[in-house]
């Protein structure tokens, strides 16, 4: 599984009767990861301007494909995320946006902003398990919702949280999540009439 390291390095680990690493990559700045929902293919992002995909049984050989995006010198990137269909890769931001990619073309689909984050804290950004919308929390406590096929802020919810909600879990298997600051708050969405 990769891991995410300060400055540049990270590592891919089997996890079978012996601990070890199967391999090393050096890359610069402070890379962020993801696998894949299959496991087959795994993204890092490197110096928050570039996404490198890479075949885990083929990963020595190098990225298959890169991504390069507009770099921000306002912020660094915290985060990627696949989809759950694979489809997408959610990057998430120290800073007030956050993007969403075409995992196949690397073309920015939507850049997502309007919350609060102006101490530059590491929140955390989720796709819900149909993968149709994007949600963030902010630094208000509040909770803000995107349609992902359009774009449009669909929702701001407010779970009383006291302070920035820096964890945004779903459940996999039933449509409840969690949100998490210094208290945590579990949810089930309901369908009004």
């Amino acid at each position: 599984m990769p891991t995410r390291r300060a400055q540049g390095s990270g590592e891919l680990f089997s996890l079978g009767k012996v601990n070890y690493i199967v391999g090393l990559m050096h890359l610069q700045g402070k890379p962020v990861c993801s696998f894949d929902p299959e496991g087959l293919i795994f993204a890092a992002g490197v110096n928050s301007e570039m996404v490198k995909l890479y075949d885990l049984r083929s990963f020595d050989k190098g990225p298959f494909a890169t991504f390069k995006m507009q770099y921000d010198r306002t912020c660094e990137w915290t985060g990627l995320k696949f989809s759950n269909d694979g489809k997408l890769i959610l990057i998430s931001t120290n800073g007030s946006f956050i993007r969403l990619i075409d995992a196949f073309k690397g073309v920015v689909m939507h850049t997502f902003g309007g919350y609060a984050n102006s101490k530059a804290v590491t929140l955390e950004a989720s796709f819900t398990p149909d993968s149709q919308f994007i949600m963030i929390g902010s630094e208000d406590g509040k909770i803000h919702v995107w349609n992902g096929e359009s774009g449009i802020k669909v929702a701001v919810l407010d779970g009383k949280h006291t302070g920035p909600i820096t964890c945004l879990q779903f459940n996999p298997k039933f449509m409840t999540f969690a949100s998490a600051c210094s208290n945590m708050a579990f949810w089930l969405p309901t369908i009004d009439d």
